[in-house]
């Protein structure tokens, strides 16, 4: 009989009621945390505005026969939204907390927990990363106007990855996670290709309005010596919109670090994408940063190693990728990379097999998530009771990916095996035919696949389970 415990909260001025298991059936006893628009106004607890809502977590199991679970550093545990939220549970269940005596700081950036901590909780996730260094994130919903009428939110938030990202800095590695039995779209792809898209500023963090009639928009800048610059943008005879962005050196130059050394460890060569025959002071500061930075630091090792690095006209860059074989890495800025990484992925066979992890300018400090939305439509089957095969191979390598940095900064080789195997069980699972619907239709076509050819969410969940435990030899 295993026996699960949860174990003191810290720094906690409210939580919400966590998941915990039954001792004897190991199912879900709240059912608060599957995340309905019902059950999140029941399980919320008021708060004051600024409350932090970290927890510490570490789950023992006794057994007559004690089994030992592998010792793991710190990590944030973000939870998030939807039919992502409910796979994030059992993932933990199935594949993480068996095997771990782990350290989770748990951070609820469910919509409604946000919109109840006015964003607080965001800003102090990012915060707690910063300080523990891992930051392991489920997908989260970034509000449009509907979403605030669904759930009654004070206002249309930010993305909750945005600003974790401005808070931290640093660039977003994406890589498509490849499977032999998985076609690819774009059929000459035979390498990887690994989008770095810069996590800071542009229209991610631009002022936008919109214009409510006739008169003259500028934008202006004053020095802290009184020095200005102004500039008129348009004069507009009617109403309109209109946006005002910006980035910094200091992003920039991390970015290009980023970029150049995570090409070098890959021994692949790098590109930077830009429109600067457009944007010749915005896209050109870009271009030039990148390129003093390449001649004065790393030039000579490329050469060494055999890589290049090139700076391409973003169009250009889009044809080059469509008709090369892969094997390169791809500096974008921050919104090409957003787009580019769905176009890479949907290349190489799936949106639901790629990674994500935000390698930060201190070289330390790492947040993997989900590449990909809250997957929505199947929440809503799930909450009506329907079946629904949802991939969370996105979600577990979130979770092996962060456990690998950790295993890094710890230099712990027990941990860095058990991520690697469980990468591996994944891959392997779906090589032998055990997949979701999402990657069956891949491999047959939307019109030829039947029930037998996939799996339902939480069998797929259970054959990994499965699989890993016959792994590890337990």
């Amino acid at each position: 009989m295993s026996v699960f415990l949860r174990c003191r909260l810290i720094n906690t001025n409210f939580i919400r009621p966590t998941t915990f298991l039954s001792h004897s059936s190991n199912t879900f006893l709240d059912k608060r945390t599957l995340n309905t628009e019902q059950s999140q106004r029941r399980s919320l607890l008021r708060c004051p505005d600024r409350c932090s809502i970290t927890q510490l977590v570490r789950t023992f199991s006794c057994t007559s026969v004690a089994m030992a679970k592998i010792k793991a550093g710190p990590v944030v545990d973000i939870l998030g939204d939807e039919m992502t939220r409910i796979i994030w549970e059992s993932i933990k269940e199935k594949l993480i907390l068996p095997y771990l005596d782990i350290e989770l700081h748990v951070y609820d950036l469910g919509i409604e927990h946000r919109d109840a901590t006015s964003d607080q909780v965001t800003i102090d996730c990012a915060e707690a990363i910063k300080k523990y260094n891992v930051g392991i994130k489920c997908a989260t919903i970034t509000p449009d106007e509907k979403r605030v009428e669904e759930f009654k939110l004070k206002q249309m938030w930010k993305s909750p990855n945005g600003t974790v990202r401005n808070i931290l800095g640093g660039t977003v590695f994406r890589e498509a996670i490849i499977c032999k039995n998985i076609p690819r779209l774009v059929t000459g792809w035979n390498e990887p290709i690994i989008i770095g898209r810069h996590a800071y500023g542009d229209q991610y963090r631009a002022t936008d309005f919109v214009v409510p009639g006739a008169g003259k928009l500028e934008i202006s800048w004053t020095g802290t010596d009184g020095n200005k610059i102004l500039h008129t943008v348009h004069e507009f005879k009617g109403a309109g919109v209109a946006q005002a962005q910006f980035n910094t050196d200091d992003s920039i130059r991390d970015f290009a670090h980023s970029s150049f050394e995570y090409a070098l460890s890959r021994k692949y060569p790098l590109y930077l994408s830009t429109k600067n025959t457009i944007l010749k002071k915005y896209d050109g500061r870009f271009k030039d940063i990148f390129q003093e930075i390449y001649e004065a630091e790393y030039k000579s090792k490329y050469e060494a190693a055999n890589i290049w690095y090139e700076h391409r006209l973003i169009d250009d860059m889009v044809a080059y990728a469509m008709k090369s074989n892969g094997g390169f890495v791809w500096a974008c800025k921050n919104y090409d990379g957003d787009v580019q990484s769905d176009s890479v992925a949907q290349g190489f066979g799936s949106l639901g097999l790629m990674t994500s992890v935000l390698l930060c300018p201190d070289g330390k400090t790492v947040e993997a998530e989900a590449a990909h939305g809250t997957v929505t439509r199947h929440y809503r089957q799930y909450q009506q009771g329907k079946e629904t095969s949802t991939n969370p191979i996105a979600s577990i390598f979130a979770w092996t990916r962060g456990l690998l940095h950790r295993a890094k900064l710890d230099n712990n080789q027990a941990l860095k095996n058990f991520a690697e195997t469980l990468e591996k069980v994944c891959i392997d699972t779906i090589e032998q035919g055990f997949m979701t619907k999402d990657l069956a239709i891949c491999i047959k076509g939307m019109d030829k696949v039947k029930r037998s050819d996939y799996l339902e969410t939480f069998e797929f969940m259970d054959k990994l389970a499965d699989n890993l435990k016959k792994s590890l030899g337990k």
